[in-house]
């Protein structure tokens, strides 16, 4: 089975949602892992609203590239600009941006919690059409 990566700067929100739903939708077809440039911990609200579409990535764990158990990535989707300016090299992996907002930076100054939700669902979705059609993404290349 081919490898898949999901890049994000800090692994905690986008490029982990991004996770959950590979293994969720296409588990059975890739591998998926994902990891950051940094480690910035697992976001609690990402998990929150994974949960209410029905995957858990509650036992995910924040990582850097240097830590996943595969070194052979076949395609890295960098989920951001900062990994895709910054994406580490992965010998024979093909690259494809698929930036997201991020929705810890656009809910920093927020303060209702269904609002800020709101933002994660959003984002939360726009992950999902991808990782449904990620096969397309790859076949482009």
């Amino acid at each position: 089975m081919k490898n898949i990566l999901f890049l994000c700067t800090g692994n905690s929100c986008r490029s982990q949602m991004a996770e959950g739903w590979g293994k969720s939708l296409l588990g059975d077809k890739f591998n998926f892992y994902s990891a950051g440039t940094t480690k910035h911990g697992l976001n609690h609200r990402a998990v929150k609203v994974m949960a209410e579409a029905g995957v858990d990535i509650s036992n995910y764990e924040s990582n850097i590239t240097s830590e996943l158990p595969e070194s052979h990535m076949d395609f890295v989707f960098t989920v951001c600009s900062d990994a895709h300016e910054n994406c580490p090299y992965f010998p024979g992996g093909e690259i494809i941006h698929t930036g997201f907002d991020d929705p810890p930076r656009l809910t920093k100054e927020m303060t209702n919690e269904e609002e800020i939700l709101d933002v994660y669902r959003r984002v939360r979705d726009e992950i999902k059409k991808v990782v449904e059609n990620l096969e397309t993404y790859m076949e482009k290349k």
